[in-house]
């Protein structure tokens, strides 16, 4: 059985000291080793940014893709072999700036991936400028005067578009990290881990002090139903979107895989997909 090591590889990773991506890259490894997953079983597709890094610093299949489309890579990946446990991964301004829409339909597809989001409220790969959740008066390199803007809450977003499986996380508890993406990973259908994970080189604002200070941990809340899909809207409002935990969970959704007409149990890369001459010829001849 793999353990811990046997997730890591000898790439190092070039994030600054204190990133809360290192949090993420660890409760990551340490979740699939909990759960039994061997590295040839499991693939990390990641977007662009700081975040996007982190598929080439966990010791499986791994897919960097481009700005904002670490989502249709990763339902790709899954439609073509269903025996895979894919992990989508990114970042707040990847994954809701421009890959908004992507998550959007990931949520109404329900396909059976996991989407981890290192969400620190900045863009730091690009040195420090607002992104999409930003608070409103949040001053960067692009808002001097303070942002303008209002802020996205993922896990708002998430429950109004239907989401099945919706966590949040703080890479300081990760005791918690581990439990949720573990959680997630067993979940059959779309799941969110969205993820505090201070930029310590860009956002003095939203810092591990100010994180601690202002989460509302849900594993505190004795009388809390995370089945109770308008409870956890509640929550999520009351708190601003700050609570932390398993927010909500229905199990009654289908997977998009076991929807698909004659999708077959036996994966696609599994199959042979070669055609011979006199197939390819009378497919020539269709479009003739």
């Amino acid at each position: 059985m793999a353990t811990v090591k046997d997730f890591r590889n000898n790439v190092r990773p070039n994030w600054c000291p204190g990133c809360g991506d290192f949090s993420v890259q660890a409760s990551i490894q340490r979740a699939l080793a909990a759960l039994g997953k061997e590295p040839h079983e499991v693939a990390i597709v990641s977007g662009i940014g700081c975040s996007g890094r982190i598929s080439g610093y966990i010791n499986t299949y791994g897919f960097h893709g481009v700005h904002g489309r670490a989502l249709p890579a990763a339902q790709g990946l899954k439609l073509a072999n269903r025996h895979l446990t894919v992990i989508a991964a990114g970042g707040d301004g990847d994954g809701f700036g421009i890959g908004l829409n992507h998550f959007m339909h990931a949520v109404r597809r329900n396909m059976d991936i996991t989407y981890i989001v290192m969400d620190n409220q900045i863009y730091g790969l690009t040195k420090g400028q607002h992104s999409p959740t930003s608070a409103h008066g949040f001053e960067a390199k692009t808002t001097p005067q303070g942002n303008i803007e209002n802020a996205i809450i993922p896990t708002q977003v998430a429950l109004g578009a239907g989401i099945g499986f919706l966590a949040q996380g703080f890479s300081s508890d990760v005791n918690q990290l581990v439990q949720l993406i573990e959680q997630a990973i067993q979940y059959r259908g779309f799941a969110l881990v969205n993820v505090f994970s201070p930029c310590v080189t860009y956002n003095k604002i939203n810092t591990y002090d100010w994180f601690r200070e202002h989460v509302y941990n849900l594993d505190q809340v004795p009388d809390y139903d995370p089945t109770d899909r308008a409870a956890a809207m509640q929550m999520v409002v009351k708190t601003g979107g700050l609570a932390t935990g398993l927010i909500y969970r229905d199990d009654s959704r289908v997977p998009y895989e076991d929807q698909i007409p004659g999708y077959p149990e036996r994966a696609l890369v599994e199959e042979d997909l070669t055609l011979s001459g006199e197939i390819f010829q009378n497919a020539l001849k269709q479009f003739a």
